[in-house]
């Protein structure tokens, strides 16, 4: 029988026909990463309980098989690349997230597991199908992909406002970011009470099965004295892990993850209890002042243990602020092996390559030296964190510029109680686009432009058919002038008969329904852009300058695009007195403060077309007929 590594090999091998050593050898990758790579390339072959299936033929036949196409190998057809991202997800959610880790599943839906806190996001949403690969995988109801209607980031979001004031015990490691991009300043306040809490340097092991040993014979040692422990994890399989564990250990214990989300406040409680063991994320229970009896002060107070150190400073402060709090006594101290992923990925080398010399084995170190090195990682990895960020608020300041231009648009809208002006402004930059459109390379409109000036016009604009002759002759400005003048005229003839009020409500349906449209399609496009705009450093060039200017392109034809269709919806719409506009989403604000709702688009019909026979049976073209 063949091997997994020959299946994937021969995979690859009908893949990557050509050399490719030049980029990577992707023979010597991980079985897992050939997977993700192969699938997401390439979608004719299906995985099952992480077996391929059997390639003893072509493999455009499984292709066939599994997906009823045709050729996807020799010409790749750009059709198929849905297929291929749906593929690529539901790989994603069979191997990559887990059941009670990385989600729930409760009342047949999936609820998202916040990572650092262990709590369960309700009504939060993977993106990009992800959420419904999930559902598919747990088989339950799926539902329908959420749509971004707005997006904003939340230093954008804090920025609309005029003064910014807050309260927070861990502000002081974030004072470059406030100061920088809030203009805020961080002032530290003394406690009402002084802190009489013992935080211990940190215990420093060479490896992780030295550190775990050392931290349940520590827990054991509190446990038997009858001093509650609080152990803190940053991430829900860490949890996962110190619970088995303390289960090996015959050390009773309660964890608070999201199998337990609902008794948060019970085990919360009893955190201070005696003999009370509690594995939680470093978040939780934050802002609460854990009571704590005269016995368990005289004890030493809550017992604190950190698993690892945090890449943000904040978040173990936080953790060391369950104990100690008003005044009461309390222990905290952190258990880290040089393999953590924070050592491992911005720790000393030389630290590292110290204790292998010294061989210390399961003997922990403890020294100013040790945790100024994880000291100075966290403030690497705090600083990276913060560029990021600076990064993220300027590619946002590009969206912001968009998202004010539109939101003030639909302001005017929401707000005017006729937008019948706007409406033939409207048509007139339609008009001018289309023309303009057809006076480049040349510069001038030759007879085969206005032939298909008219023909787009006749189609799409107007009710009586204009001909070739009557703009022939005509300038790009008097073209223009004379398609504009014979739209307004057809359209004013048009609502003429109508009360005022279902004309404004009419122009008003349309206008919002094209422009949310749109505009949905414009965040996704813009969210698309921003995610391989990165690449463009490798050519020397900036991206976000690059970012700008393509956003800007990007936005301009969606302007001239909403101009386009507001104009034939209004045109060719049939105008009913029983019109009502639908809401799709909440008000929406922007950085000037004001609101704004998005209106569902309407579904387009099978058009009869203008040349086609006219449905009345008569014989004549439908432009001639019933479709004058």
């Amino acid at each position: 029988m063949e091997t997994e590594k020959g299946k994937f090999d021969k995979i690859i091998d009908i893949l990557f026909p050509l050399d490719m050593s030049c980029f990577f050898d992707i023979r010597r990758m991980e079985t897992s990463i050939k997977v993700m790579l192969v699938a997401f390339i390439f979608v004719g072959f299906i995985i099952k309980s992480m077996d391929v299936v059997e390639i003893d033929e072509d493999i455009t036949k499984i292709a066939k098989q599994y997906f009823y196409l045709d050729k996807l190998i020799d010409d790749y057809d750009l059709n198929n690349t849905n297929l291929v991202h749906h593929i690529n997800q539901a790989l994603k959610a069979n191997y990559g997230f887990k059941k009670d880790i990385d989600y729930v599943v409760n009342d047949d839906q999936v609820i998202i597991v916040d990572q650092f806190t262990g709590r369960l996001m309700q009504g939060r949403q993977f993106s990009d199908g992800l959420h419904q690969a999930i559902e598919a995988k747990e088989n339950v109801t799926i539902n329908v992909e959420t749509k971004t209607m707005a997006t904003i980031t939340f230093q954008n979001l804090f920025r609309m406002y005029k003064k910014l004031a807050g309260m927070t015990g861990t502000a002081k490691t974030e004072e470059e970011e406030f100061r920088n991009i809030y203009n805020m300043y961080v002032i530290e306040i003394p406690t009402n009470r002084e802190v009489i809490r013992i935080d211990a340097p940190d215990l420093v092991y060479a490896t992780k099965e030295a550190k775990y040993k050392a931290l349940i014979s520590f827990v054991k040692e509190k446990y038997d004295k009858g001093q509650p422990v609080l152990i803190g994890t940053i991430a829900i399989e860490t949890s996962e892990l110190i619970s088995k564990l303390l289960k090996q250990a015959h050390i009773p214990h309660e964890v608070l993850n999201a199998k337990n989300h609902e008794r948060e406040a019970e085990i919360i409680a009893n955190i201070g209890t005696k003999k009370s063991v509690t594995i939680a994320t470093n978040m939780a229970g934050r802002g609460t002042d854990i009571k704590l009896s005269d016995e368990i002060k005289a004890l030493g107070g809550l017992c604190v243990v950190g698993t690892e150190r945090h890449e943000s400073r904040r978040i173990d402060n936080q953790l060391r602020g369950r104990s100690g709090r008003q005044g009461d006594p309390g222990y905290t101290q952190f258990f880290v092996s040089m393999k953590d992923d924070l050592m491992v990925r911005f720790g000393s080398d030389r630290i590292s390559d110290m204790m292998s010399t010294m061989g210390l084995g399961d003997q922990a170190i403890q020294s100013k030296t040790f945790t100024g090195s994880l000291t100075t990682a966290q403030k690497r990895v705090e600083g990276n964190n913060f560029d990021i960020r600076k990064a993220l608020l300027q590619y946002d300041d590009v969206m912001n510029n968009q998202r004010e231009i539109i939101y003030e648009k639909r302001n005017k809208i929401l707000d005017s109680e006729s937008i019948h002006e706007m409406v033939l402004t409207t048509f007139k930059n339609h008009v001018t686009d289309l023309v303009n459109s057809h006076l480049y390379p040349e510069g001038h409109l030759t007879d085969e432009d206005f032939t298909e000036i008219v023909e787009f016009a006749n189609e799409n604009l107007l009710r009586e058919d204009i001909k070739k002759e009557d703009i022939n002759n005509l300038s790009a400005e008097g073209t223009i002038d004379r398609l504009y003048e014979q739209i307004v005229n057809e359209y004013e003839s048009k609502i003429a008969d109508l009360p005022e009020a279902v004309t404004q409500e009419f122009e008003k349906v349309i206008t919002l329904q094209v422009l949310d449209n749109y505009w949905m399609e414009q965040i996704n496009t813009m969210s698309h852009l921003r995610e391989g705009i990165h690449l463009r450093g490798y050519a020397q060039e900036d991206p976000l300058r690059a970012y700008t200017m393509e956003g800007f392109d990007l936005f301009d034809a969606m302007m001239q695009r909403i101009d386009k269709d507001v104009s034939i919806f209004l045109i060719k719409a049939e105008i009913r007195h029983n019109m009502e506009r639908k809401e799709v989403s909440k008000k929406m604000i922007t950085n000037d403060g004001k609101e704004a709702d998005t209106k569902k688009t309407p579904k387009r019909v099978n058009k009869i077309g203008r040349n086609d026979p006219c449905p009345c049976g008569s014989g004549k073209k439908y432009k001639q007929c019933c479709g004058k």
